[in-house]
């Protein structure tokens, strides 16, 4: 991996140069000035890996450098640095990443290593794939083809317990087998889906999937609660709540067994429709749980609303929390939040042992993302439970949830 560093500080740079060369990560190179760095990625945009900007520069600052790297179509991975305030940092990830550059994470200044050293082991890996696979499209003709024959798989994220360790149940997140291409994610055909008028078909295609592998799961031995994400798309036709219990019941599936996860990509015009559905899931005792809590659209009125029984806190509100205050506050307002209202809490994005720690003795119930386990296939999930019970002990063990222990406060 080649990676340019870009530092008004001459200390800053070897600092970070001599960091990343104890990483092993490839080639590091350093520049004082951001107008350099914008002529050097100019002429060749796609021969740098990854950017580290700091914000506070002379001439050109992060956030025109940011502009300028948006501007002339730069691909790669990027992580902001600086020593100001916390929330000037997160507006300006906010806004690199709204202008569609890759944003690895921010870092404070001065940078510790080991900080640097998990933001490239974490990110590094999906930013090569995603600049892959890039080039690949797909039209609404190829998906519907695979909609009729059956290319669409669900792979299973599992979440647990955070007091006990168990595990309670995983998200089936949709995977299209392509002929061709392999495996695709769902950022590539998503939104073409809800476009296309495709996205009912797909979403009761999941559903009836992942209703029947956790009726294989039950003949195992393993109740697991299945959740399935759902678009606002999908609550225009009345008869889904039907559906849905049709489905469960040809499974022999109990009803509390389903957990649907609502994501509102675009803004609702019409309540009556979906509010009409979602209140007959809830009375046909079919869980409902609004997903990224605390991003797009998903707001305190839909919590007034719509009869919720989960609450699934954004990733982005998540990893390194115990570590910044702002996440912090946000994090621990909507678990408060979430328990006065007698919902269950899941946090989304835990990535590393600090995390699942800040998260058990902040009462959270429920966890999910690397550090616990990454999407897998059905049939690798009861190996993977296996492993899970080997490590599960060393988890729960004087953590100090709830009970005065370790706390992380930065």
């Amino acid at each position: 991996m080649k990676i340019l560093v870009i530092d008004d500080e001459p200390f800053v740079l070897k600092v970070m140069a001599h960091q990343l060369g104890t990483f092993g990560v490839g080639e590091v190179l350093t520049c004082g000035k951001a107008s350099e760095a914008i002529a050097r990625l100019a002429h060749k945009v796609n021969d740098i890996d990854v950017v580290i900007c700091d914000l506070q520069m002379p001439e050109i600052d992060g956030v025109e450098f940011v502009r300028h790297l948006a501007a002339i179509g730069y691909g790669g991975g990027l992580i902001l640095t600086s020593g100001e305030d916390g929330r000037i940092l997160q507006a300006a990830e906010t806004l690199a990443t709204a202008q569609l550059l890759n944003v690895l994470g921010i870092l404070h200044k001065p940078v510790k290593s080991e900080h640097l050293r998990a933001l490239l082991n974490s990110n590094l890996r999906q930013t090569v794939r995603r600049t892959a696979s890039a080039g690949a499209h797909y039209s609404p003709e190829e998906l519907r083809g695979a909609l009729q024959e059956d290319q669409l798989q669900c792979h299973y994220q599992p979440k647990v317990v955070l007091a006990s360790g168990a595990v309670a149940g995983v998200e089936a997140l949709v995977r299209w087998h392509h002929p061709r291409d392999g495996l695709i994610y769902p950022d590539r055909f998503i939104s073409m889906a809800e476009e296309h008028g495709l996205i009912d078909q797909l979403t009761r295609t999941v559903i009836k999937n992942a209703a029947g592998q956790a009726r294989l799961w039950m003949e195992e031995g393993l109740s697991l609660t299945v959740a399935v994400n759902v678009s606002m798309d999908n609550l225009a036709a009345l008869d889904f709540p039907d559906y849905v219990e049709r489905e469960m019941r040809r499974a022999k599936l109990p009803h509390t067994g389903l957990m649907l996860e609502l994501t509102e990509s675009r803004l609702m015009k019409d309540l009556v429709a979906p509010l009409d559905i979602l209140t007959r899931l809830r009375l046909k005792h079919i869980g409902l749980s609004i997903d990224d809590f605390g991003t797009g659209h998903s707001s305190l009125a839909q919590l007034r609303d719509i009869p919720f029984d989960e609450l699934k806190v954004d990733r982005g509100f998540v990893h390194g929390a115990w570590r910044n205050p702002l996440l912090r506050a946000i994090l621990e307002a909507s678990l408060s939040m979430a328990r006065q209202l007698r919902m269950k809490t899941v946090a989304e994005g835990v990535e590393d042992q600090a995390d699942w720690e800040f998260l058990r003795d902040s009462g959270c119930d429920l966890a999910q993302g690397y550090f616990i386990a990454r999407p897998m296939a059905a049939d690798a999930l009861t190996e993977w439970i296996r492993s899970w019970e080997q490590r599960r002990p060393d988890l729960v063990r004087d953590s100090g949830a709830g009970t005065g222990g370790r706390r992380y406060r930065g």
